[in-house]
């Protein structure tokens, strides 16, 4: 197997045992990603920033991956209030294209840093 790490002061630097992103062959696994500015490493405020902010994270990710937003495979949400469901699906409209990625949306208890929303994803760039 050989892997490449995917890093880009775009987003967030990991704060932990982590690398942003993972590629093999083909296929790159992206880490979760919360509302972090990259370049304060400060949370931002609110749930709409916060969604916005984790979509711009995993956006920087794809794009030092060299793909875009729509080579996006599989995307899990995690939520620590699931009454912002429709909030994640509106802005996931707004930076995605149909066909969209399969996706998961899980509730959780508490995420790092007091984030409420939380992404992941699995890219599958062209040969």
């Amino acid at each position: 197997m050989n892997k490449a790490i995917i890093a880009t002061s775009q987003a967030p630097g990991a704060i932990g045992t982590y690398s942003q992103a993972v590629r093999v062959g083909n296929t790159v696994y992206l880490s979760g990603q919360i509302g972090l500015d990259p370049h304060t490493m400060t949370l931002v405020e609110g749930i709409d920033a916060q969604i916005e902010q984790v979509l711009a994270n995993l956006q920087a990710v794809v794009l030092a991956s060299g793909g875009t937003m729509n080579d996006l495979a599989r995307v899990t949400v995690y939520l620590t209030d699931l009454n912002h469901f429709s909030k994640v699906n509106e802005a996931m409209a707004r930076c995605l294209e149909a066909p969209y990625p399969a996706r998961a949306v899980v509730g959780v208890a508490a995420l790092p840093r007091g984030a409420l929303v939380e992404m992941d994803g699995i890219l599958v760039l062209s040969a």
